[in-house]
């Protein structure tokens, strides 16, 4: 979202500023994408991974203050909760070894890391939902230790006016209530970046939305929380649920949630500022100094920072993204759908396949889009989510079929034509999608290994809290060998 706040409260008059800004900035925005040379030597590609601290018992370790100190490193940065980091890998090309590039970047900066969690006896787990994690883990009293969290907390909370209330039926049903957004703290993700020419950020954001549910399906980690089985990856109405700051009233009327799939095909990255303007509230209205308009008037480039913080606190599954770098602007897409781990093989093969998959359907005519509606992509979202690598998913001129099939046959080959536009190397290419091709193949990703894992120990008698923290430990260890899941024993 920019930066740490300075201002936790906020006054009506800031926030009457703050909309007023925001326009400014829209406008300023769209001046600039008819005028500024904005940066677009060719798609540069950049990622995040939100990571959990666990302990011996793989339970949430709430230490992630006193392990990024002794780590020093700005690579990473604290998350919502106390037992979450982040790691933020520098952008950079694809071509040639680039994938590989990012793939030892990522285990190098892991083992430093784990290096400063085992002096605090802890360790660190890559996967979507933690499963021994319970209510009382996700507090207001274990959110991390910055004035943003908070401020966000008390903003969303007041905004709704009522607990959150989570109902979620999956293989088990789940119910609960929090008075604090601290739950969304469960939720770790692997956030992909792609930056594009501003002539392309609409192919490339409908091209990201219409493989959201592929994504899902084949990379589902999260099928457990608080103790029950749930969805494939539970992450995605859990983080729904756990951040809506509408009132029930509001929820009934249609008004939308800031976390949000989206409601149509897009043609520029202005629609989707100008739908934040329209449809979303500020929840977090500092304002600047910048006077966008005189920067541009003066020969410079603005930072838009009222528009950047208000985009950050709306939550697409595929958000557009300005930012300034090198003294020239430039455009994002942040794809946000997967969750974290299993291993940093499994990361890197889930990039391969959306990077290459991404590209090669944005420079495809026609546009996949143009024969697949919206609510058909939203509802492959949803039934992804759910039903994980089992789904059956339509997509144009296959009807419903097998997420699997679609994959091997349809998704695959786009996927290596789009690494090859990348100049990527052939031998790194057919590496990391073969690790998507055999997921395929086995029927195993994350969800199913923790599932068949949790079921298998259930049978030797063991009761569901011990499963999981049995599961976990035996996750945690086959996480290290960075050996792809689909390949670890159960």
């Amino acid at each position: 979202m920019g930066k740490d706040l300075v201002t936790a409260v906020f006054s009506p008059h800031d926030r009457v500023l703050f909309r007023r800004r925001v326009r400014d900035c829209l406008g300023a925005l769209a001046g600039m994408m008819k005028s500024e040379p904005f940066e677009a030597d060719g798609p540069t590609v950049g990622l995040e991974i939100e990571i959990n601290l666990v302990d011996a018992d793989a339970g949430p370790a709430m230490r992630n203050a006193e392990i990024l100190a002794d780590l020093d490193d700005p690579r990473f940065q604290p998350e919502l909760g106390r037992f979450n980091i982040e790691l933020n890998v520098p952008p950079r090309r694809l071509s040639g070894d680039g994938l590989a590039e990012f793939e030892k970047d990522i285990l190098d900066a892991l083992r430093g890391a784990s290096e400063c969690a085992r002096k605090d006896e802890c360790h660190l787990l890559l996967i979507g939902m933690l499963p021994t994690l319970a209510p009382g883990h996700l507090v207001l009293a274990n959110l991390s230790d910055n004035e943003r969290f908070r401020a966000l907390d008390a903003e969303i909370a007041g905004a709704r006016g009522d607990d959150f209330r989570i109902e979620i039926n999956g293989a088990e049903k789940l119910v609960s209530t929090s008075d604090t957004i601290a739950p969304e703290a469960s939720c770790t993700s692997t956030q992909f970046h792609i930056q594009v020419a501003p002539q392309d950020f609409g192919r490339y954001w409908n091209a990201s939305q219409a493989i959201a549910g592929v994504q899902l399906a084949l990379g589902a980690n999260s099928p457990f929380l608080y103790g029950r089985r749930l969805w494939a990856e539970t992450r995605i109405p859990f983080f729904e649920q756990a951040t809506d700051a509408r009132p029930e009233e509001f929820s009934a009327q249609g008004v939308r949630p800031r976390v949000w799939f989206g409601d149509r095909w897009i043609h520029s990255v202005l629609d989707l500022y100008e739908e934040n303007v329209r449809y979303f509230p500020p929840l977090l209205p500092e304002l600047s100094d910048e006077d966008p308009a005189a920067v541009l008037a003066s020969g410079g480039i603005p930072q838009l920072y009222e528009l950047r913080l208000h985009n950050g606190t709306v939550y697409r599954w595929n958000r557009p993204v300005y930012d300034v770098s090198g003294g020239r602007p430039h455009l994002r897409v942040e794809n946000r759908v997967l969750p974290s781990g299993p291993t940093v093989a499994d990361l890197a093969a889930n990039a391969a396949f959306y990077f290459g998959l991404v590209r090669q359907l944005a420079e495809e005519d026609p546009p996949v889009w143009s024969c697949l509606g919206f609510a058909t992509a939203e509802a492959n979202f949803r039934t992804g989510a759910r039903d994980g690598i089992d789904a059956r998913l339509t997509w144009p001129g296959l009807g419903e079929v097998a997420v699997t099939t679609l994959v091997r046959d349809v998704l695959l080959p786009r996927a290596r034509s789009g690494l090859d536009r990348f100049g990527v190397h052939p031998a790194q290419r057919d590496r990391l999608l073969g690790i998507i091709e055999d997921r395929c193949r086995t029927g195993r990703n994350g969800a199913t290994w923790q599932t068949e894992a949790v079921r298998a120990a259930e049978a030797r008698g063991l009761n569901r809290p011990a499963a999981l923290r049995e599961m976990t430990q035996r996750y945690l260890e086959h996480q290290r060998s960075n050996e792809p899941v689909h390949t670890w024993p159960l």
